[in-house]
């Protein structure tokens, strides 16, 4: 188990990170030494922690990457009715992804030409994935589902909604995440439910 010094190291180079993309330094200009002087360690403490930059995004992006999931758990694992619990998972993922949308950005962009990062981020998507198939298949045995083809589905939908949310955040002049989130619950529903 971590100790709590490790814990609080941990949460004061995710902050620095945060603060640093935030203010509008790149992910590729980003430099340990600045990293590590802005979360107050230095720079020999940082590789205590951390193998090196890429394995910093990654650590982060996983921890987001875990809220997420417990939000599209909401649905998941729901047994009341769909639509409800589709749109108050995406209506709290859409949070997230406002609450740490320069990592999720960083993540994003750094898979386009980095494939350790690619393989990762596939890896997290692919989790999401595989939990919206068994939603489909188990809501197709129950009669309640029209989606044909699970995995497909399953697959098509969460990758939209991944770059659906993730070009809403790069967008000079977004719409409302609202509008975004009901468009996603819209899309979600008729493709599995029909309706």
């Amino acid at each position: 188990a971590p100790t709590a010094k490790r814990t609080a190291i941990q949460a004061a180079v995710r902050a620095a990170t945060e603060a640093l993309l935030s203010e509008g330094a790149s992910y590729s200009d980003l430099n340990i030494e600045r990293i590590a002087t802005r979360a107050g360690i230095s720079r020999t403490a940082f590789y205590f922690y951390f193998r090196d930059k890429r394995e910093l995004l990654m650590r982060l992006t996983e921890e987001v990457n875990e809220l997420l999931y417990q939000q599209a758990d909401i649905w998941f694992s729901g047994a009341g009715e769909p639509e409800p619990e589709m749109r108050e998972a995406l209506t709290n993922i859409a949070a997230l992804y406002a609450a740490h949308g320069v990592l999720l950005r960083a993540i994003v962009e750094v898979s386009t030409y980095d494939e350790e990062v690619a393989q990762f981020w596939r890896g997290m998507l692919g989790r999401f994935v595989d939990a919206s198939r068994r939603r489909i298949e188990l809501e197709h045995e129950a009669g309640r589902a029209v989606a044909e083809h699970p995995q497909a589905t399953a697959f098509a939908l969460c990758w939209m909604t991944e770059r659906a949310m993730y070009q809403h955040l790069v967008q000079a002049e977004p719409f409302p995440t609202g509008d975004l989130v009901e468009a996603l619950v819209g899309i979600w529903l008729r493709s599995v439910y029909g309706s």
